[in-house]
């Protein structure tokens, strides 16, 4: 397992981390398992022993259940990992139980600190966009908690680039935290993350911590061209996230994914997420697994390295046509790109 600075942060964590959405499987959350306190230390064994250090929640899964899975399931070993978990979906029916106002952020630290019987929280990132309340606000309420102790690093997850910079720049504006890392949608289904996330991540020094490296299983094999969703996976429980908007490529790309992994001799799971993990800007991958047997398949990609040619064949199979302004600056302004430009132009370049 490596270890990679996350941001600008001293933080240093997994090119792994465990995802726990599976834990408690309440609600929305059940086709991605129903993991108990038992199945989730047995997880959360596993992952240590293969040196994962960082493990993901959020409040709003199974209803805050899962930050109490984990919290009990570390126990006293809880101090020697990092706990990421997330503010911003609706925790009630209130008018004030949803946002990322100073009233929810607040509250949502405290109540996410009771669950997981901590006294800090590692990363504490801001689940979504809120368009409705001022920056300062959201950053002042973050700013508290971390002059308190009581959180130690702060993200974001699923901005846009310009709403990502503004908050760069109201922090320096206001002196108030910085946000070390986002958590974000990229995998070889769908690059669009490449356009503006990465990009943004170069030039100011975001880690990047991927959510659904698989894709919700598309990308681990089970899932082939004209064939029905297999009985027992997610898409045949009806998840239907991420979307998938163009089948072609998608199937082209598994077509690849599994060659090389049949080359390796491992899965096609494995073979995405070290594709995820090689990409600039990646920090880590979260992984959730709803069997052990799946989990450590999909820990052994930390060790798995693809080659040039590998890389390339699937950056090929998967590409997705340049949008606006990029493919008028591949053509016109190709002798003046930086580092977070060539992330995305440069293997449009003749």
């Amino acid at each position: 397992m490596q270890y990679r600075q996350l941001g600008r942060s001293g933080l240093r964590v997994s090119t792994i981390t465990l995802g726990t959405m599976g834990f408690g499987g309440e609600g929305w959350a059940k086709p991605v398992g129903s993991i108990d306190v038992d199945g989730a230390r047995r997880q959360i064994d596993l992952a240590r022993a293969a040196g994962v250090n960082l493990f993901d929640t959020a409040d709003v899964y199974s209803a805050g259940r899962s930050e109490e899975i984990l919290g009990k399931a570390l126990g006293v070993d809880r101090d020697d990992v990092l706990i990421a978990t997330k503010v911003r979906m609706p925790m009630g029916d209130g008018p004030n139980d949803a946002g990322l106002s100073r009233h929810h952020i607040i509250r949502g630290a405290e109540d996410s600190l009771r669950r997981l019987g901590t006294d800090h929280i590692d990363l504490y990132q801001v689940h979504e966009w809120d368009g409705q309340t001022p920056l300062d606000e959201t950053l002042g309420a973050l700013d508290d908690l971390v002059r308190s102790g009581k959180v130690r690093y702060v993200g974001a997850s699923n901005y846009a680039g310009w709403q990502l910079v503004k908050a760069l720049w109201t922090a320096e504006r206001e002196h108030l935290p910085r946000f070390v890392s986002q958590q974000i949608y990229y995998s070889l289904q769908s690059r669009d993350a490449e356009s503006e996330l990465v990009p943004v991540s170069i030039d100011q020094g975001l880690g990047i911590l991927v959510w659904s490296p698989l894709a919700g299983g598309l990308l681990t094999g089970k899932y082939r061209r004209g064939q029905d969703a297999p009985e027992g996976t997610r898409r045949f429980e009806g998840w239907n996230e991420p979307p998938v908007n163009d089948e072609d490529r998608l199937y082209n790309t598994i077509d690849v994914l599994v060659e090389i992994a049949e080359s390796h001799g491992v899965s096609a799971a494995q073979v995405s997420l070290a594709y995820t993990i090689a990409k600039p800007a990646v920090t880590s991958v979260i992984v959730g697994a709803r069997t052990e047997q799946q989990l450590a398949d999909n820990l052994a990609a930390a060790d798995l390295e693809l080659t040039a040619d590998e890389l390339a064949r699937l950056d090929a199979v998967s590409v997705e046509p340049l949008r606006y302004p990029h493919w008028h600056q591949a053509n016109t302004a190709a002798d003046r790109l930086g580092p977070a430009d060539t992330a995305l132009l440069g293997p449009h370049l003749g």
